[in-house]
């Protein structure tokens, strides 16, 4: 880097940090206002932890429009002082202005996705557990996903299950303990295959087995079908269960794997899997758009407007990508390009802006 890209870079920096501080504290300042007042009684050692475990999952989601507030106010900052006049003058174009920038926000996405991959969903997993046992008080809604199993509690059963279905109604690898109040032992179920209809379970391929304090044997038998009723809180099991986000790349590339072997939907998951990689590119994605529109509004003066064009196009921005997730979701699209279409669209997008700019 010579002395002009270490100028730029450090404008660059100094913007980029400024945005994240200012929208990580206003998205956690309302957040806490709506979410303190509708789970009270909760001590604010807890508060604090709680937002402790939420402050890297937000910081996260905001690198991308962090990144593209930086580079334009950047460009905003050069245009000011007419520095941006001068460079152009000396023959460097606006791509090779803002090439330091670029640089940093594709190392800054490379270290998000890593940050996501291997930090975030074991925050995202003492975020929950917190979440479910101190705040919300019910520890029972929480459960615990891994690799090769989903854990889950449920009043007076513990079970846990090989794979589970994007919607929660199918599950694969049963194994259910029921304990009595002094946590005894009393029935071990297992089940090959699983239909859940709210509390109603039907289960397929299993078998019972049953612990008495008079029998040092338990007693096994087998079944084709069986139907249980399980405690109205085993309902949540649909709504408890992001295991996108408490699994890394290489975890969620194997339960999607097993999810497959036992036949399951992995749609949602497959959906899930490639965003991963499409968002951690959407901060560059959004600057190279950026770029042209900063510039010209620049020359035409006013600062609101260089942050009133990055939040427009962080909202545009969104809309495509979500969009192209939930068709993806809904088998519009396959999941490779639902996830990675609007990054291709505004890149492409952008291209022929500076183009016809002549930058």
């Amino acid at each position: 880097m010579n002395r002009i890209d270490r100028y730029i870079s450090g404008l660059f920096w100094g913007y980029f940090l400024g945005a994240l501080l200012v929208f990580a504290t206003v998205f956690l300042a309302v957040d806490a206002m709506s979410t303190m007042v509708s789970y009270k009684g909760v001590s604010p050692e807890v508060w604090v932890r709680y937002y402790g475990f939420l402050l890297p999952e937000v910081m996260h989601r905001l690198l991308p429009v962090s990144c593209l507030l930086g580079t334009i106010m950047t460009l905003a900052t050069l245009n000011r002082a007419n520095e941006l006049v001068a460079l152009f003058a000396s023959g460097m174009s606006l791509i090779r202005v803002t090439a330091s920038v670029l640089i940093w926000v594709f190392l800054i996405s490379l270290a998000g996705y890593a940050f996501s991959d291997q930090v975030l969903p074991t925050i995202s997993k003492n975020k929950n557990f917190l979440f479910y046992s101190e705040i919300k008080k019910n520890p029972s809604l929480y459960q615990t996903v891994k690799t090769n199993k989903i854990w889950y509690r449920s009043k007076n059963a513990i079970f846990n299950i090989k794979t589970l279905s994007a919607d929660g109604d199918r599950a694969a690898g049963l194994t259910l303990y029921f304990f009595n109040e002094n946590w005894d032992l009393l029935q071990m179920i297992t089940a090959a295959e699983v239909e859940m209809r709210g509390a109603q379970w039907e289960l397929s391929k299993g078998s019972v087995t049953v612990f008495t304090a008079n029998s040092s044997f338990p007693m096994t038998s087998v079944f084709q079908k069986k139907n249980i009723v399980m405690s109205e809180d085993a309902n949540d099991l649909k709504s408890t269960g992001q295991t996108s986000d408490m699994l890394s790349q290489s975890e969620l590339s194997r339960f999607i794997g097993k999810n497959k072997e036992a036949g399951l939907d992995t749609l949602e998951y497959e959906v899930d899997y490639h965003s991963k990689f499409s968002f951690a590119f959407a901060g560059l994605v959004m600057c190279l758009l950026g770029i042209p529109f900063s510039v010209a509004s620049a020359r035409s003066g006013g600062l609101m407007v260089n942050v009133g064009i990055g939040l427009g196009l962080v909202f545009l921005y969104w809309i495509f990508y979500s969009s192209g997730l939930n068709l993806g979701k809904h088998g519009a699209l396959i999941p490779v390009v639902s996830a990675w279409l609007p990054n291709l669209f505004f890149v492409f997008a952008a291209i022929i802006t500076i183009r016809r700019k002549n930058a």
